[in-house]
Parts: structure tokens; sequence; C-alpha cells
């Protein structure tokens, strides 16, 4: 019987996340922001590799700029479209539209920038485009960016093209990245497998049906999302060791923010949640709009809205939470999302933060139950 005293632990920790979040509801956030937008400059960005600069026979790609990164992001989405017809209008369902996403909230947050302030990289007045390799979120960024797409040129989705594709390096701390398949399977072996894995199962991938309804998933659909997110949580794992120093040049509380939400992703993976178009808008608007400050302590920084604010906090102690029970947070979240039932019950409780409060708490126990079921499961990724 000694399990139950960590599940009780987890069960309370997140009984008190959802109950930070209800209450934040209850006490009159803000009208709830349902802008659906694409990322910044989306228009002016590349859509194929004949926007890029070719020299000697070398597609050039500079990663270091938001606009080239971002069309690495806009290139993927269209060369895999094919194979999402069935997931939403006009490629709205694509699998990967939560990459360029983040990608343009990092950019129309500053966070992209140089926090040293030791170059102008990022400054909006004076190199706006410039992403700074001492950014914290932008190398983080680098793993989610550059090495999906070279995933895909390893899965032959650009063997058409006549040129060799050629990743530029940034001007410092170059060898904290990789700039081609190769390289990537010396630094970061186990993370650029997956892609390439994800993007060799997609090239396979035919007529998945989608369910209108979030909840519910198909079981091909719920196939793919299963890969992407392992290929996610890996970049994320790789990243997180690798740039823990940049992190001293940002403010604790962002720092802190940065971590827990790294951390987050884990809990949104175990329940393959559809970042798709319209799903990433909509719960994106609840992330900060701006760098956290020194003296900012959530929930009570005035210039971000209540959701704003909560979300801060319910991030915080969902990663203290799991860090206070030894990680028994997240295995007791993944034993639930075993299933398909599961993960169907984690999805519905994920959106049901922000849209129906008042089914928390009946979500949290029907999660409970889930886990008692699969107690038999063998946890893996995602």
């Amino acid at each position: 019987m000694a399990w139950l005293i960590p599940v009780c632990k987890a069960s309370a920790i997140a009984f008190l996340s959802a109950l930070l979040i209800h209450c934040s509801n209850a006490n009159g956030q803000d009208s709830v922001r349902e802008t659906v937008n694409y990322p910044p400059l989306w228009d002016n960005v590349p859509d194929s590799l004949d926007s890029f600069v070719t020299i000697h026979n070398k597609t050039l790609i500079n990663p270091w700029n938001y606009q080239e990164r971002m069309g690495m992001y806009k290139i993927l989405l269209n060369v895999t479209a094919k194979y999402m017809e069935s997931f939403g209008p006009r490629n709205t369902g694509n699998v990967l539209w939560g990459l360029p996403l983040q990608h343009g909230w990092q950019f129309n947050t500053g966070r992209l920038a140089d926090p040293s302030n030791g170059t102008s990289c990022g400054q909006k007045t004076v190199d706006p485009m410039c992403i700074s390799p001492t950014s914290w979120w932008s190398c983080m960024n680098y793993y989610l960016a550059t090495i999906p797409f070279l995933g895909a040129v390893e899965a032959g989705f650009f063997d058409e093209w006549p040129f060799e594709i050629e990743i530029l390096p940034p001007e410092e701390h170059m060898d904290d990245f990789c700039y081609n398949a190769k390289d990537c399977h010396t630094l970061i072996p186990e993370t650029m497998a997956k892609w390439t894995n994800f993007f060799q199962l997609l090239k396979k991938t035919e007529n998945i049906s989608q369910s209108k309804l979030l909840p519910s998933i198909s079981p091909e659909e719920d196939t793919v999302w299963h890969h992407i997110w392992i290929a996610h949580v890996s970049s994320i794992e790789a990243a997180l060791p690798k740039f823990s120093e940049r992190l001293t040049y940002i403010s604790a509380p962002e720092a802190q923010f940065g971590v827990s939400w790294g951390s987050a992703v884990e809990f949104i993976a175990a329940a393959h949640f559809p970042t798709n178009f319209n799903q990433t808008n909509v719960f994106q608007v609840y992330l900060p709009q701006r760098m956290l400050l020194a003296h900012d302590k959530a929930p009570f920084i005035p210039d971000l809205s209540k959701e704003e604010n909560w979300v801060l906090v319910a991030l915080n102690i969902l990663y203290e939470g799991n860090k206070m029970t030894d990680g028994w947070l997240l295995k007791f979240w993944k034993r639930a999302m075993c299933s398909e039932r599961g993960r169907e019950e984690g999805r519905n409780l994920l959106e049901n933060i922000i849209s129906n409060p008042d089914l928390i708490l009946p979500g949290i126990c029907k999660l409970l139950l889930e886990f008692i079921k699969n107690h038999n499961c063998s946890i893996t990724d995602a």
C-alpha cells in the first residue's frame, strides 16, 4: 500500500492546480480573448525553398533570422498538408501548427532578443528580425525548428530539390547546435531519429479521419499525435540541460516560467493534445504577452490579464508539485493517459480548465479512475 502515499500527494497537487484556476474563473476573469491569428509577418515568410538564396549549388537558410526560421515552419506545413487534408479545412488541422505559433508568440513578446543587452539583436527599433543565440527561448526553439526541418529532409520530403540545403550557424555558441542531419545524429541522436521517424510515418499516412470534437481522436490520428509529441518532448529534454546557463540572462520569474512551461509540455504531450491552428490560438493567449521582470509576482502582476496571472501560478504549482513528489505527479498523469479513454479525459480536462471550470474537479476524479484501471500500464514516452 506504500504506493498510495505518492498517489495521494500527486492527486492533492493536481487538485490544487485545478482549484487555483477554478478560483481565478470564479473571481471574475477578463473576457476570454478568442482572436485567431497567424504568426507575425506570416505573409512575408518564405513558403518554399525557392524563396531562399542559393549559391554554389547550396540553398542557404539562416535560422538566426526570424523570417527565415519561420520560413522552415511554413515550408513544413506546405509539404505535409496533403497528408492531413482530413484534419481540418485549409490545413488548419496540421499537427505542426503549434510550433510556428509558439515561435510567433516568442517573437511578439521579445523573447528571441538578446537578454544580456550585449548586442542589439532582436531589438525592435534596431534589428527586429535577429534571433539571438544568447536567448534561452531562441535556443530551445532551435531544437523545435531546425531539427524537425532536418528530420523532414532526411525523411525524403525534399528529395526533388536539386541543391544541398545548408543551415547557417550563429556568430557565437556554434558548438551548441547542429546544421545537417549527419551532425545532428552525432549531437542529439535520439532526438534526430525521433523527428525523422515522425516524418517517415507521416509519408505513409493516408485518409486519416478526425473527429470534430476535441476529446475524441481516431486511433490513426492518435498515432500521429503520439509520434510528434515523442519528438517534441525529446527536443525539449535534449535542449534543457544544454541551455540552462542561458537562464542566468533573464529574470528569476521569467526563468521559472520557462522551466515550468517546458515541464508542463510533458503533461500536454501525454494526453496527445492536438496543437492544431485553432486550438493553439485559443490556448496561447493565456501565456504572458511580455517578458517577466524581476519584481513580477503572479497572481499580482497588474499589466497581465487574470488568465495570464493564474496560468503562471498553475504552471509553477505543477512544476513544484512534480518536483516535490519526485516525479510522481507526471507518472500519475501518464498512467492515467495510458488508455484511449484516459487520454480523452485528459484532453477534456485541459480544455475545461478554461472553458468549463465547473467540470475540472469531476475530470480529476475520472482521471483517478483511469489511473486505477491502468495499474498494469508500462509508462513510456508521450
